[in-house]
């Protein structure tokens, strides 16, 4: 059976001038308007017939989760892999990389699976990590 890989890009990466984020050095408009969306990326190495997906925005913030799916019941999952935060008004701004195995939850009647190790590692805040059904 194979492995089920879980690869999910939120980038976004037109920056707003926040202090520990770059700003983006736009030298064509044209270009940077078609590159704004929701876009398939692959890897010829793993499927040139299954794609992930890559969405830019003109905001500074970016989500990031890679990884694989260890086991599946009827209502969580358990994940092995990174999941990265970068909110300009979080852990000043600064990447925060969680790495290990987590669980992914689904409570009640959320149409969502949830992290459920939401504490931000990087500051004291709490992550509301989701991952939308279809």
């Amino acid at each position: 059976m194979k492995r089920i890989v879980i690869t999910a890009f939120f980038v976004l990466i037109f920056g707003i001038s926040v202090s520990a984020q770059e700003k983006t050095d736009v030298k064509d408009e044209a270009a940077a308007q078609m590159l704004l969306g929701r876009h398939q990326v692959s890897l010829q190495w793993i499927s040139w017939d299954y794609f992930g997906v890559a969405t830019v925005t003109k905001k500074g913030d970016l989500f990031q989760i890679s990884g694989r799916i260890l086991s599946i019941s009827a209502t969580e999952f358990k994940f092995r892999g990174e999941i990265i935060t970068s909110v300009g008004h979080i852990n000043d701004g600064l990447s925060c990389s969680r790495v290990g195995t987590s669980t992914f939850k689904i409570t009640g009647t959320r149409r969502y699976w949830r992290l459920q190790q939401m504490d931000n590692p990087c500051d004291h805040v709490t992550d509301y990590v989701d991952i939308y059904f279809r």
